[in-house]
């Protein structure tokens, strides 16, 4: 299983980014999918995950601000961010979680930068 991320980039406070992560391989179901972030001298933080019947978690941090979407058909899930603050800047990685076989599979990350 493979997750690669895109659509990070540099934006200003208060537009908006979308990221996407395409899967390849198999992710059994029951299966929880989502976007982490890491902020330079930070830990890795839930910015929101998804499981696969549809029931969302936020984080504190971007709840209102993000939304989560999944399609499993297409093996894709995308991430809605808007209003973006400069704390916001962070390395965004996706990640599925395989409840089926307890394996976690980790995308490469993509950074995003917002300036005030």
């Amino acid at each position: 299983v493979q997750l690669q991320a895109s659509g990070g980039g540099s934006v200003q406070a208060g537009e908006s980014l979308r990221l996407s992560c395409a899967v390849s391989g198999n992710i059994f179901s029951p299966n929880v999918m989502g976007w982490y972030r890491q902020a330079a001298g930070r830990q890795r933080e839930l910015v929101v995950r998804i499981t696969s019947d549809g029931t969302t978690t936020y984080g504190e941090s971007v709840e209102g601000r993000v939304t989560i979407s999944r399609d499993n058909s297409k093996r894709t899930m995308d991430l809605q961010m808007n209003s973006l603050k400069p704390e916001d800047t962070a390395v965004y990685y996706c990640a599925a979680h395989d409840l089926k076989n307890m394996r976690l599979y980790w995308g490469q990350g993509t950074l995003v930068t917002v300036s005030s």
